[in-house]
């Protein structure tokens, strides 16, 4: 069982992290009863800790504003998750424009640790592989980043200033729903103010951003990252295609995820279980085809191209390849 003094300093962590916490909210983390919770408040203040007492409903206690935080201490295990954190976001992509960031906070942790485990870290990095390529994708300003993060939180306008994927430059106000990471990118996805429509942008390619007066309802139904995929699956590309798979949903979106291509179940099939096979209707958009035949021949399951006749074409020609492939194999003279 925990020793009061590892809670009390557990209770300044929690309160460190920022906003109000609630007697019950802090009773439950520490597992303690709540009289045991102002105890330990109590005890934080005889430490010349400012922890002040917040009435009414949504009440608690706080740090006080100002309060200067005592030196960053990490545990050994907090340490290496931190900095496996930086070294993933950094050959994923997801790191601000400020590339050097991440190398120097990696840098300042690993000066204070202690030789041992600095040793074991460069052990472990030295034999991790990643299949992406560090520095592959644009990455946001952290300004531009931040200042939107404020806006969804707060449900606030925000002008933003764009360009898009041809080079064309705009002026934008945005009701900002929330911030997405997808495939090493970062996205914002909200309502676009002049239109009424929801849109997504990507964050790499907003060169400014400021928070407008006002206030706007955070929509209800899917959530932002829903909405990011579901944008992904109908966006206007050159080729529309239109198939019916055959096989369970999980089967087929395995292959055609949500970001790919948008699953509606045929209406005979309404309270089907979902791991029933059946035939399922897909619709998605792509700018070329070729990657789509590998792609159903992957599937394994029987399918019907409605459109386009082109794609059709495409399947056969890799069924035809195959097949002349795999004769020419037969043919060939057994080694000796």
């Amino acid at each position: 069982m925990p020793r009061p003094t590892s809670r009390v300093l557990t209770l300044l962590e929690l309160l460190q992290s920022g906003g109000t916490r609630t007697v019950a909210e802090l009773a439950d983390r520490l597992g303690v009863e709540g009289r045991t919770v102002r105890r330990y408040v109590n005890q934080l203040i005889d430490l010349d800790v400012p922890v002040e007492s917040v009435r009414g409903r949504y009440g608690g206690y706080r740090l006080a504003p100002g309060y200067r935080l005592p030196p960053l201490m990490l545990s050994d295990d907090e340490a290496l998750a931190v900095l496996l954190g930086l070294v993933a976001g950094r050959r994923a992509g997801l790191t601000t424009t400020e590339r050097t960031a991440s190398e120097t906070a990696s840098a300042k942790i690993r000066r204070v640790l202690p030789k041992r485990i600095a040793r074991r870290l460069d052990t472990l990095l030295e034999t991790l592989a990643f299949t992406d390529r560090p520095g592959e994708f644009d990455t946001p300003d952290a300004g531009v980043l931040l200042t939107i993060a404020d806006a969804v939180r707060h449900h606030r306008p925000v002008s933003i200033r764009y360009t898009d994927r041809d080079g064309r430059r705009s002026e934008r106000t945005l009701h900002a729903y929330g911030i997405v990471t997808h495939a090493g990118r970062w996205y914002v996805t909200g309502k676009a103010a002049q239109i009424g429509e929801d849109r997504t942008f990507r964050l790499d390619r907003i060169a400014d951003a400021r928070t407008l007066p006002g206030s706007f309802e955070a929509p209800v139904g899917p959530g932002p990252a829903q909405r990011v995929l579901s944008g992904f699956a109908t966006a206007e590309y050159r080729h529309e295609v239109t198939l019916r798979i055959h096989g369970t949903v999980e089967q087929i979106r395995a292959h055609l995820p949500a970001g790919v291509a948008s699953l509606e179940e045929d209406e005979s099939a309404a309270g089907v279980d979902r791991a029933t096979e059946r035939w399922l209707r897909v619709e998605l958009r792509a700018e070329r085809l070729d990657w789509l035949p590998p792609v159903l021949a992957s599937l394994d399951r029987p399918f019907v191209i409605e459109r386009p006749g082109e794609l059709r074409d495409l399947v056969i020609a890799l069924a035809d390849r195959l097949t002349s492939y795999a004769a020419e194999h037969d043919r060939e003279e057994p080694l000796s």
